[in-house]
């Protein structure tokens, strides 16, 4: 499979780049998801999904706060509040949607990684995938992914 050349990109006009998460995207404020835009998309990119994810969580295989998925190829990014537009998958809560930080008190910063799959078919994948299950349905069919990180302490 061919690689893009250019550089897919994601990133939030709410937050920087490994910058703090504001409290209105937590659990301890509204719990409502960010804004992401993206840029630079292969152009054979047929669709795309994103997961956010925390490696820092005292779990196992960390905290999965968000799995959406078939996302349009002419979308270039999610406005706050709006991945249910798209396939929601289900979090480790164990509820579809989107899960905002809530690392416990005296943990240290969580980092919240927002990963984006530019992905080279329309895969008509059922609502309700957790994490790795998506994984394992895209495997073979990531054109390129990006990541931007988010930090958060409670």
């Amino acid at each position: 499979m061919k690689m893009h050349l250019r550089n897919l990109q994601i990133i939030s006009p709410a937050f920087g780049s490994l910058k703090n998460i504001p409290k209105h995207f937590t659990t301890s404020g509204d719990n409502i998801s960010p804004p992401l835009n993206w840029i630079n998309a292969p152009e054979n990119t047929k669709e795309f999904a994103l997961i956010c994810y925390d490696p820092d969580a005292s779990v196992t295989y960390g905290f999965t706060h968000w799995v959406v998925y078939g996302i349009p190829p002419e979308i270039n990014g999610i406005k706050e509040g709006e991945g249910k537009t798209f396939i929601d998958g289900v979090n480790s809560s164990g509820v579809t949607g989107y899960s905002g930080p809530s690392p416990p008190k005296g943990h240290g910063p969580h980092h919240y990684y927002f990963w984006l799959f530019a992905l080279d078919q329309v895969l008509n994948l059922d609502p309700g995938l957790i994490r790795e299950e998506l994984l394992d349905a895209i495997d073979g069919h990531i054109i390129v992914q990006a990541r931007y990180v988010g930090i958060y302490e409670n």
